[in-house]
């Protein structure tokens, strides 16, 4: 994943798109944080591809909400350009799973692990985020969870 975005940042810089550039510098500068904070661990200063992925998950989630603040402040054009780099972020995230994707693999993962009420929940949470980060919306998840368990 770092090829490609170290390739996609050549590749922006050549063709000149100034906004793509900059986010992609900006994801650059994140991991290289998560890097630093990494350093003495066992990843050997280098975090992972999922923690990667983690990490720009989150970064979506910042400039949706930033989107939703600068619309209800009545800045259009500052909210399209967090939703542009929205889009440059998600490049480098797997396809998200659908709702019915979403209910399979909660149905399949309380099913193996053997869940049956709310004490389990922060097991399947779990391996949820383990299997599936990157593609799947924890968020939404938990209540996908609840209602597995519930019923």
């Amino acid at each position: 994943m770092r090829e490609k975005l170290q390739d996609d940042v050549k590749a922006a810089m050549k063709a000149g798109d100034k906004a793509r550039l900059t986010t992609l510098r900006m994801i650059g500068a994140a991991i290289k944080d998560k890097d630093i904070a990494a350093r003495g661990g066992a990843a050997d200063g280098h975090i992972s591809d999922a923690d990667i992925q983690d990490l720009l998950v989150k970064l979506i989630k910042s400039r949706e909400d930033s989107a939703k603040l600068y619309d209800d402040g009545g800045r259009p054009e500052l909210a399209d350009k967090e939703r542009a780099e929205i889009a440059v972020i998600r490049a480098y995230l797997p396809k998200p799973m659908d709702p019915a994707e979403v209910e399979a693999a909660v149905k399949a993962v309380v099913a193996e692990l053997g869940a049956s009420g709310m004490k389990d929940m922060g097991r399947v949470m779990a391996a949820l985020k383990e299997r599936y980060s990157g593609r799947m919306d924890m968020g939404k998840a938990g209540g996908t969870v609840k209602a597995a368990l519930a019923g």
